[in-house]
């Protein structure tokens, strides 16, 4: 009789509880790359560069950038560690189940559904950025006047094609988000060598590395210093798309984390230069924070190489906004599937379902889309709704980073056991390190960014915060604790034709796992099966 085989990956997946249903045909470098494609520097640091070049200056904007990456690091490192121990798609989730011991569901409910929260936030962050941009671009060349409206319906539009992409050309994906890689490190590098060559009245360096504005009606610096934070907190998010993917990767113990720790290395580095090169680049602050355009980019350009060669340059951030918004897609999609998986969400037995001929979680996708959507809709309600989007997708994920780095660092201090990357005794440290700054942004990004503080400036965060937490903990407390047990497998054994508790086959313990199929479980390096 032929003996299935199955890949090391696949095995650990099996160990972990789960039968695999998703293709895995991601290289490291693909992993890596949807990562990056999330953070998106060109997206990020595009979209708010005006909101943090009036809340700090530029001295904020660097500076801030290089202190939340190395602290964005710190939290990468923790999550990478995990998720070379547990290699699933369920990702920070099924970490917390199974570091948290007897108190695993609640952690796991908990995580989860902040997780999502921060994905509907960043998918909406990303691809409202993009219609915002794009809009920007169409003013710049007809001198046609957006009305907020315009812009949600091409928010819809642009959320609508992101849809069709995953749904119908999943085996595009990794290939689009190679071609990512290439485009973000690529077009940092034409605007950089752009901007340098072009402007002849460069900034002055003590502008770039030491100027602060502060046009926010607050009177502290201090206060207006961390406000300007955002920009660069929001856009070090996403990371942990490499974990929700590591079902579709090879050598996923390896490739997952270290996609994790490159995305915000890489990040790092292609950001700096892009932000340096913006920032010298601005000839005229004051025509740069007034522009007509309605982005101060699109104005730094226009200054530099005219309407022409401005219109070139946008194209590029269009591309790369582009990719993002989809990378981000697809992320979100793999959550809402993992998490339907073990029975979470309403409506779970559909959002699990993986389409039998398109393989993808196609009701995973319309659901990211939709829910992230509505978030749009705030805008019409509000001109500051961007930046409450932004913060909400940070303060989201950055929760569900946190919590199992936590219970890492203390349920699991000594009963952890790690995978083939280790922070070895670095690890409770550094997992202190990244809690304490993930409760220090967490309390930052829902406080006021504008004074006097008046509906139409309001910081709206705090409302979606709150009502998410009374919805999460609520519905734990009336329902969730009664029938949620975290995550469930979802292979039968050959003895026990019911679901068990997900991760509860013993690590490294193949003689342990029962034959599949009528045939012995053959583990081979290397090599794929797609199993039924």
């Amino acid at each position: 009789m032929t003996e299935p085989k199955i890949d090391r990956s696949e095995q650990r997946l099996r160990e972990l509880g789960y039968k695999q249903e998703l293709k895995r045909e991601l290289t490291s470098f693909t992993n890596f790359s949807v990562s990056f494609s999330i953070v998106s520097i060109l997206t990020g640091l595009t979209s708010l560069y005006g909101t943090a070049l009036n809340g700090g200056g530029p001295a904020v904007i660097i500076w801030g950038w290089v202190f939340v990456s190395l602290m964005s690091f710190s939290v990468a490192a923790s999550m990478a560690e995990i998720c070379s121990s547990y290699p699933t798609s369920g990702g920070l989730y099924y970490w917390s189940s199974k570091l948290a011991g007897d108190n695993g569901p609640f952690y796991a409910w908990v995580t989860g559904w902040w997780n999502l929260l921060g994905q509907f936030g960043c998918t909406a962050g990303i691809d409202f950025g993009l219609a915002m941009l794009l809009c920007s671009v169409i003013t710049l060349s007809t001198d046609f006047i957006f009305e907020r409206w315009h812009t949600v319906l091409i928010y819809f539009a642009i959320l609508i094609i992101h849809g069709l992409i995953n749904t119908y050309a999943v085996r595009l994906i990794s290939i689009l988000n190679t071609i990512s890689v290439w485009v973000h490190i690529g077009g940092v590098v034409i605007i950089l060598v752009t901007l340098l060559v072009k402007v002849d009245n460069k900034a002055s360096a003590s502008f770039v590395f030491t100027g602060f504005i502060n046009n926010t009606g607050w009177s502290s610096s201090v206060y207006v210093v961390l406000l300007g934070l955002l920009q660069s907190q929001f856009t070090m998010t996403g990371y942990d798309a490499s974990a929700h993917m590591t079902e579709e990767t090879k050598n996923a113990d390896v490739a997952g984390p270290v996609g994790i720790l490159m995305a915000v290395g890489v990040s790092f580095l292609a950001g700096l230069g892009y932000l340096l090169a913006l920032t010298f680049g601005i000839q005229d602050i004051d025509r740069v924070l007034g522009t007509s355009t309605g982005s101060p980019i699109a104005q730094i350009f226009l200054d530099a190489v005219g309407e022409t060669g401005a219109l070139l340059l946008l194209i590029i951030l269009l591309v790369a906004q582009f990719f993002c918004g989809n990378a981000s897609v697809t992320a979100n999609s793999r959550m809402i599937y993992a998490f339907s998986r073990d029975g979470a969400m309403p409506g779970s037995k559909y959002f699990h379902q993986i389409h039998p001929t398109l393989k993808s979680p196609v009701y995973g996708i319309w659901l990211s889309c939709f829910i992230s959507g509505l978030l749009g809709l705030l805008y019409l309600a509000d001109y500051v709704a961007f930046a409450a989007i932004t913060s909400i997708a940070t303060i989201g994920l950055y929760i569900s980073y946190g919590i199992p780095t936590f219970l890492r660092i203390t349920y699991s201090k000594n009963s952890f056991e790690p995978g083939p990357i280790s922070l070895g005794a670095f690890s409770i440290i550094n997992g202190w390190i990244a809690c304490i700054w993930i409760c220090i942004i967490t309390v930052l990004f829902v406080l006021p960014g504008s004074s006097p503080v008046k509906a139409a400036n309001m910081n709206y965060t705090v409302v979606i915060v709150v009502l998410a937490a009374l919805y999460i903990f609520g519905y734990w407390h009336f329902s969730a604790r009664h029938w949620f047990k975290g995550p469930v497998s979802n292979i039968d054994l050959e003895d026990n034709e019911n679901d068990f508790v997900a991760g509860s086959l013993p690590k490294n313990e193949k003689e342990e796992m029962q034959e599949l199929g009528g045939g012995k479980l053959e583990i081979v390096e290397g090599e794929k099966t797609e199993l039924a």
